[in-house]
């Protein structure tokens, strides 16, 4: 028997929706329906809109000469900056955990080229962020 990956269920692809929809409308009330992981969902993408400073600080300070965030694409940067959150406020959750789920998760949004971009980034700034965790 096997079990197919049902996209909406992924925790990390409804933090990258609910994320990447508060760009465009900020105003816009955040729902989290019923999920076995609601919790966690809410966790992270309140964390990641409300530390959206600190984490463009930690992008800068580590990452500058890598992306210039002010021009990659918004679905881009709402992974690497969900991720970012989760270097930073989950320590019990594993950088290489984190990086596997963002990737996996990446695989809806954008192509498998930049999915290799989005590795080494996220694979650097975690090194850099948990001390060559």
């Amino acid at each position: 028997m096997s079990i197919k990956f049902n996209p909406p269920n992924n925790p990390r692809v409804i933090i990258i929706q609910k994320i990447y929809s508060q760009f465009y409308n900020k105003d816009a009330k955040l729902v989290f329906e019923k999920h076995r992981f609601k919790k966690f969902i809410k966790f992270v993408v309140n964390g990641t809109i409300e530390r959206d400073e600190l984490i463009d600080s930690e992008i800068i300070k580590n990452l500058k000469e890598d992306i210039n965030i002010k021009k990659i694409d918004k679905i881009f940067e709402v992974i690497i900056k969900s991720a970012i959150f989760e270097f930073l406020y989950r320590p019990s959750t594993s950088a290489k955990i984190i990086i596997k789920e963002y990737l996996n998760a990446s695989n809806f949004f954008i192509n498998n080229s930049q999915t290799k971009y989005l590795n080494a980034i996220l694979d650097k700034i975690s090194k850099k962020i948990r001390n060559n965790e």
